[in-house]
């Protein structure tokens, strides 16, 4: 992609200044123009680390200008501004808009598939059919999710889209012709694979359109209210249609749906991140999928906390397979309700999620996702443990209506972690590999089910599959409460990185790898971090104290917490220009980003090149070492 600089290696492009050696590569200086000018190092107002903050190409910023801008204070004034945040920006709208077209067009077609097949069979054909559907979607997850990784996301959610609306559409064409249900349930099994690539795909966009973990919370809440709104909306329409027409109704309906959602996809329009670069470039196709795959597994396997949530997300979604029969036992025998029954009870969850995600909005700027993970879970089993002790019309609906909350509280969680642990080149495949998970899980919950409902009753079963996820919230906690605790550490040194104007408007998952890169050193007073002269090997964020910056023998300035320096020396790819020293007052405590972890972050975006080349020039006309060309 263009940028200011040059490949392979981001160099501050020639039109900005002569190629050479020099460039302070060493602080942020003052604002005023010429000479040596000396002092301390104060950034001017309106910018925190001495640099003009680029205006975003996301809309994004950090918490505290947030609430500036749009007022309110604490917890419930983030949250609105950051709903308002999202809400303002036109391709977050277009991504968000295509999630709810395709979901509802979802949650419609469960409806419907769900009263073919008890009509076709009972329980067990439901069942059977949920694991035909999911089982080769859980299989075919991370390898379609590793192959869709290596194109533009958006343009991967334009092809699912197309995909469903051509198969859920014949689907519906053979069931109102009064062909073999074998076919419908077939196609269906096509749409249900690649809708588990379009969730993957819309998961590693957003946060290529946010630029905070405040935002991208914000954004996911969001989505969970369309999540929870689909799960209301989808079958309340499928009972409308069933009610006035049939299935096939449906079936029409939820392809319309997924056109819908093909168009709204076609005019996003963003910065695709930088593709990662592989040393074997000519390495065959096949070779090359498989590699990506093992890539993703390894990532989701990789990572301590990714498997803790991933593990949790597939226990949730056992859960919810067997939810799925269990709606349709309830209300073919034991409420006596009917197609018309099998909607509502959905729509109760839906309802529930509705009314949760608004709720669940004070989740943004949360540090304890992990607990509330937990709370939603308990959300999770205990109303179906309830409904089996008291299956009552009124019960059932209430309960199901907490699940709905439940589900609305556990999707901010289940997808706004993992961004933080997951690099962004294999996020796609780390979100397929989770996508596998969850269709495994809903296929065997949806298997299992009508086992247990034949070994002991109906009843039985709701009490048993409720208290399954209470009992793994429960065993998990300290877990959970662990990892907020050291994402909680990794918010602060983020916090810090978003204060260098260069890094301010990184996507969320760029900000977060340098995070996980940084390296914390702390330099005794009066000791020298690096020398005029040497090479220059890393980007210094300043936590505690002071540095006197000392050029061609004379103190030119002196830096204060939250400044940053270094960062001249490598896009220049020059000696340093300064000698960055700890004052004689206190101890200097630094966060340290590697040559090229810095490099490849701020190289990867326009916006970030612009950053920094605003920042070369600026020190440039700050201070300039003898000998260095005009």
């Amino acid at each position: 992609m263009p940028t200011g600089f040059d490949s392979p290696r981001c160099h501050i492009s020639k039109a900005l200044s002569p190629r050479g050696r020099g460039g302070i590569g060493a602080f942020a200086a003052p604002r005023a123009g010429g000479g040596r000018a000396a002092g301390r190092v104060a950034p001017p107002p309106g910018d925190p680390v001495g640099g003009t903050v680029v205006g975003s190409c996301r809309g994004g910023d950090d918490g505290g200008m947030e609430r500036r801008r749009f007022g309110g204070s604490g917890r419930l004034g983030a949250a609105g501004a950051a709903l308002r945040e999202v809400v303002v920006q036109p391709e977050l709208r277009k991504v968000q808009a295509a999630f709810a077209f395709v979901w509802i067009g979802e949650a419609a077609l469960t409806v419907a598939l769900g009263v073919v097949a008890f009509r076709d069979g009972g329980a067990a054909t439901v069942g059977w059919v949920a694991l035909l559907r999911m089982l080769p979607a859980a299989l075919a997850s991370p390898v379609l999710s590793a192959y869709a990784d290596r194109m533009r996301r958006e343009r991967v959610l334009v092809a699912v889209a197309a995909v469903r609306f051509v198969t859920i559409g014949a689907a519906a064409l053979v069931l109102g012709a009064g062909g073999p249900t074998a076919v419908v349930y077939a196609l269906a099994v096509v749409a249900t694979i690649v809708f588990n690539v379009f969730r993957p795909a819309h998961s590693a966009l957003l946060p290529a359109l946010c630029t905070s973990t405040h935002e991208l919370t914000s954004a996911n809440v969001v989505r969970g209210i369309l999540d929870a709104g689909g799960a209301l909306v989808g079958p309340a329409l499928a009972g409308l249609l069933l009610a006035v027409g049939s299935a096939t109704t449906v079936f029409a309906a939820a392809s319309l749906l997924s056109l819908a959602t093909a168009v709204v996809a076609l005019r996003i329009r963003y910065e695709a991140p930088p593709m990662a670069q592989h040393p074997a470039t000519a390495m065959p196709a096949r070779r090359a999928l498989v590699r990506d795959t093992t890539e993703g597994l390894e990532a989701a396997a990789g990572h301590r906390d990714l498997r803790l949530v991933f593990g949790l997300g597939f226990a949730q979604t056992f859960v919810r397979g067997a939810l799925n029969v269990l709606v349709v036992v309830l209300a073919f025998e034991l409420l006596d309700t009917g197609d018309p029954g099998v909607a509502t009870l959905w729509a109760a969850v839906g309802a529930g999620g509705v009314v949760g995600s608004f709720g669940v909005s004070l989740l943004v700027g949360s540090r304890h996702l992990g607990a509330w993970l937990a709370v939603a879970l308990v959300l999770w089993g205990v109303p179906i443990a309830v409904i089996g002790a008291d299956p009552r019309e009124a019960v059932a609906l209430a309960m199901l209506a907490l699940v709905g909350l439940g589900n609305a509280i556990a999707d901010v969680p289940f997808f706004t972690l993992p961004v933080r642990m997951a690099p962004d080149a294999v996020l796609a495949r780390v979100f397929g590999v989770f996508e596998a998970l969850v269709a495994a899980g809903v296929a065997l919950g949806a298997v299992a089910t009508p086992l247990l409902i034949d070994a002991t009753d109906e009843r039985t079963a709701l009490v048993a599959i409720g208290l399954l996820l209470p009992a793994l919230a429960a065993v998990s906690w300290h877990a959970l409460r662990a990892m907020d605790g050291r994402l909680g550490v990794r918010d602060d040194e983020i916090a810090l990185l978003r204060r260098v104007p260069m890094l301010h408007q990184l996507p969320v998952p760029s900000v977060e790898h340098l995070a996980s890169r940084l390296r914390h050193l702390t330099v005794r007073p009066g000791t020298a971090v690096f020398e005029q002269g040497d090479a220059g090997d890393g980007f210094y964020v300043i936590t505690a104290g002071q540095a006197d910056v000392v050029g061609d023998g004379a103190v030119v300035g002196t830096l204060d917490a939250g400044a940053s320096f270094g960062e001249i020396a490598l896009l220049r790819d020059v000696p340093r220009t300064a000698t960055i020293r700890a004052t004689a007052a206190a101890d200097l405590g630094l966060l340290v980003l590697d040559r090229d972890v810095f490099l490849d972050a701020v190289c990867g975006y326009t916006v970030s090149t612009q950053a920094a080349e605003a920042a070369v020039a600026r020190h440039l006309a700050a201070f300039r070492p003898l000998g260095f060309p005009l």
